[in-house]
């Protein structure tokens, strides 16, 4: 063997020395669990991603190290549901993470990538799952639901707004969990005297005509939460405020933001739980074996920044009850 044949031997040993870990490293990578997570904005659901990241965490998943996260976004744009999810399943996710307004185009697109949702207003009622119990399907997740939510929403109201007479109900009508909100809402208010004003929305550039509309006709606007109204947040909080409109809505994070009130499970905690489910899944369990689970804990939080904007007088006694006052 002559000095150029030993010279080339040993580069190509080298090179494939140098090689092969990489591209066993590469491989590795490939294999890890990879979950994907489907939501409204980035910025608006950072508290209810970094609750389920840390979670997660304390279950032994650490991202990027012995599991992928893929994010993706929706923009309130249901249409982006379909591509986000045939993406996903392209990408052969083991597991979908995503909000209850958007399991059914999911679950068009995937029968077999097991789909968790963090929050749900009627999984039963909305065809999410057969029963709370035994889910069934590739489905399962938590739920929002408890009896006569909307109805406490409105008496709280009434009690900052004793003149409570027309509540404007404002709600995605593309949407089938929002409408079933809006439903139940509007039944409580009848029951209570109070006449509604049902505001229907397809898309972002609805918001300024609706809430012009509203000007003089309502006393106060319920807010019925999904993927649209997270998107717009502040568009709906800086038009409530310059219609003079007291707001209520399902979870905190609106009221932190600038909304006047709040009443609900927690949707922070409800994503923190979703991590169990992803654990059992990632372990081996059939999401259509995890039962669904219903709220116990309700939070009522009260924006005394935005009151003062409105100027409205929160009873002492409402606030002794509130689990957090924002001042």
């Amino acid at each position: 063997m002559n000095r150029r044949e030993l010279i080339t031997l040993l580069g190509g040993a080298a090179a494939s020395y140098v090689s092969w870990p990489v591209a066993a490293l590469a491989q590795q990578v490939a294999k890890l669990p990879t979950i994907g997570f489907l939501g409204a904005d980035a910025s608006a659901f950072s508290p209810w991603t970094a609750a389920f990241v840390a979670h997660l965490r304390e279950l032994g998943w650490i991202e990027n190290r012995n599991v992928a996260i893929e994010y993706r976004w929706s923009e309130g744009r249901t249409e982006r549901y379909a591509e986000i999810a045939a993406e996903f399943v392209r990408l052969k996710v083991d597991v979908i993470v995503t909000v209850g307004s958007a399991v059914p185009t999911v679950m068009q697109v995937t029968s077999v990538i097991p789909i968790v949702f963090g929050v749900a207003i009627d999984p039963v009622g909305s065809g999410l799952v057969t029963s709370l119990a035994k889910p069934g399907g590739n489905v399962t997740g938590l739920s929002l639901q408890a009896a006569n939510l909307a109805g406490k929403r409105i008496e709280l109201l009434r009690e900052v707004v004793p003149q409570l007479r027309r509540l404007a109900i404002i709600f995605n009508v593309g949407n089938a969990q929002p409408v079933l909100e809006m439903r139940e809402t509007e039944a409580a208010a009848r029951t209570l005297g109070i006449e509604v004003l049902s505001v229907e929305i397809r898309q972002a550039e609805d918001f300024g005509p609706s809430f012009k509309s509203l000007r003089a006709r309502a006393d106060a606007l319920y807010v019925a939460i999904d993927q649209l109204m997270v998107a717009n947040l502040m568009r709906i909080l800086t038009l409530a405020l310059g219609a003079r409109l007291p707001t209520i809505f399902s979870t905190r994070d609106f009221v932190r933001g600038g909304g006047f009130m709040s009443y609900g499970p927690s949707y922070t905690e409800r994503f923190r739980r979703a991590a169990d489910y992803v654990d059992k899944i990632l372990r081996g369990t059939k999401p259509g074996d995890i039962p669904v689970e219903q709220p116990t804990k309700f939070e009522l939080v009260v924006n005394l920044i935005t009151a003062q904007a409105l100027d409205l007088d929160v009873p002492p006694t409402l606030l002794a009850r509130a689990d957090e006052v924002i001042e």
